[in-house]
């Protein structure tokens, strides 16, 4: 970040006012001419000057900036403003629409004033906002939206609706031609819920409101008392998918603007900016190594829960990688990092988190992350240590076979460069639904530590089931033996059958042991998939890194968007 944006700009003064609109002296009299460049310029400087001091105080009172400083906290220089629209009732004011430049990019940018009318929509203001995503779409920029907005301006009647209803289609359309960022400020419902969401990526700060309807509305029509918070505070829309990025406060949120921005292309016809790196492609990953070594020497071994984020960290330029939907769905991590200055997306399975398993919300969180990734041409690594989809009446009874397939399909559709390692556990649909071969991967690798297969270690009971059934049927018969063998040493009957039951029972568990342990090393190991040819190769945890940026750099030197296989949004 600049200098200039480094600084606070919360000020009575408007940062973006030229100069004060000119007077006449005392006594003088204006020419025609003058009269008409007078009244042009009050034209112009009123969309800066229309707060007035009064209204600016409210505003930092409750510590929120006004448009014009978020404006100029975002812009390397003055806006371009667009759509100076100004009806006889303030029609179109409330709503800034202008052309910025974010670190030397060119960026379309609204918000919306609570200065004035409290930022409300009307019909103008919708039409000022489907003008500029038009143009966002027509010139290949990215969108930023910075919205604070009481809802539809009431006094409008319909035309507020009609101004949120062009504003709706309008964005829709541009969905998966020009990614879009949007920023929740200070108190928003109902239309003002709905535009923002539609967005590529939502930023909410704390201390911030927005959802369909507001507390006073819920208590009036089902009596129940809710604060802002409970209902729509950023701790309730983070673990619903609703927000992506839950920041403190609005300084904060217009900076993860500008990270975000460093990570997405302009558009769908190009790919994201790539960016030197000082570390090297062939890095040793040493960390990966350690980590799994511990892992897997420790008691509970091929079981140990694993945390993903740390081989992310590991793949990653310097470790650098920012993380979607962080506080939403654990158990499943998606991300963008660098790996040799280009740009990749992750998904990848936590098993630091109920085991990595795919339920509902990791393959929602999954699919709308992948969808986006190919739509703007960024190369995905798929890091696989799942023992399945969630199991249960609950997820069932959910829809987690809807939720299961609309990952899938967005595998399918897949057409950026798209790579897989396997890391440890890659069991039945899960491995069928989570990028291979069949499902258009373009690299497939495991580390050694794989362990693939239809069944997980449930399977020794299928696979062995004659031996496990000659060791469980021959139980009794055993402890009767045992037993007599007991007495025939001096223990009573009572004794003599508790020390038998206890010698069998050991002796069964070390033949499950043994029959599970052969399982591992006969089906569960990666030998099978090389040899079919499902993985490419087996990878050593330490040079991880090397192999997947190499390939990623072979892939992008090929790689030219393809057609999508049909008109593709961002949301499923």
């Amino acid at each position: 970040m600049s200098e200039s944006n480094s600084r606070s700009y919360a000020s009575l003064v408007n940062p973006l006012v030229k100069r004060p609109v000119s007077e006449p002296s005392e006594g003088a009299k204006l020419s025609p001419y003058d009269e008409t460049l007078a009244r042009g310029q009050e034209l112009q400087q009123r969309p800066y000057v229309a707060a007035g001091v009064r209204n600016i105080q409210r505003q930092h009172q409750k510590h929120r900036m006004t448009v014009w400083e978020r404006i100029r906290y975002l812009a390397d220089s003055e806006p371009t403003v667009l759509y100076q629209n100004w009806g006889p009732n303030l029609d179109g004011a409330s709503l800034v629409t202008a052309i910025i430049q974010i670190d030397g990019r060119d960026v379309a940018i609204y918000g919306h004033d609570f200065t004035v009318r409290a930022g409300s929509m009307d019909a103008t203001n919708g039409k000022k906002l489907a003008k500029l995503f038009e143009l966002a779409a027509k010139r290949h920029i990215p969108l930023v939206g910075l919205n604070d907005s009481a809802g539809a301006y009431i006094p409008a009647g319909v035309g507020g609706l009609d101004g949120y209803a062009d504003a709706f289609t309008a964005l829709r359309k541009i969905s998966g031609i020009v990614p879009s960022i949007m920023c929740m400020f200070g108190f928003n419902a109902g239309g003002g819920s709905y535009l923002p969401r539609q967005g590529s990526f939502l930023i909410q700060p704390r201390d911030t409101f927005f959802g369909l309807t507001g507390p006073g509305v819920v208590k009036s029509v089902l009596g129940e008392d809710i604060t802002p918070e409970e209902l729509g505070g950023p701790d309730v829309h983070s673990q619903t998918g609703v927000t992506d990025f839950v920041v403190d406060d609005e300084v904060a949120a217009l900076r993860k603007v500008r990270e975000i921005l460093k990570y997405i292309p302009d558009s769908n016809a190009s790919a994201p900016g790539y960016q030197p790196s000082s570390d090297p492609a062939d890095r040793k990953t040493i960390d990966i190594d350690i980590l799994l070594r511990k892992a897997f020497n420790s008691p509970s071994g091929f079981n140990t829960p694993v945390d993903i984020t740390i081989l992310i960290q590991q793949l990653c330029d310097h470790g650098d990688y920012l993380e979607i939907q962080a506080e939403r769905a654990r158990n499943t991590i998606t991300a963008f990092g660098r790996m040799g200055g280009n740009v990749v997306g992750f998904v990848a399975n936590n098993s630091a988190v109920a085991s990595g398993q795919i339920d509902i919300g990791a393959a929602y969180k999954n699919a709308r992350f992948i969808r986006f990734c190919n739509l703007y041409n960024i190369p995905v690594m798929f890091l696989e240590d799942t023992t399945g989809f969630l199991p249960g009446s609950e997820q069932e009874h959910r829809g987690i076979v809807q939720a299961g397939r609309a990952m899938l399909d967005a595998i399918v559709d897949l057409r950026t460069p798209r790579f897989l390692v396997l890391v440890r556990n890659a069991f039945g649909g899960a491995y069928a639904s989570y990028n291979n071969y069949p499902t258009g991967a373009d690299f497939v690798i495991a580390l050694p530590t794989t362990r693939v297969a239809v069944m997980g270690p449930a399977g020794v009971e299928y696979v062995y089931k004659d031996e496990l059934k000659k060791v469980r049927s021959s139980l009794r018969e055993r402890i009767e033996n045992e037993s007599l063998a007991q007495q025939a040493q001096g223990l009573s009957a009572d004794d003599a059958l508790q020390a038998a039951e206890e010698l069998v029972n050991s002796w069964a568990k070390q033949q499950e042991t043994d029959l599970a342990q052969r399982y591992e090393r006969e089906i569960m190991n990666p030998e099978e998939a090389l040899s079919l040819g499902s993985i490419s190769q087996i990878v050593m945890p330490d040079d991880l890194r090397r192999a997947l940026t190499e390939h990623l750099e072979f892939c992008l030197r090929h790689y030219e968007p393809g057609p999508l296989q049909s008109v593709q949004r961002e949301f499923h």
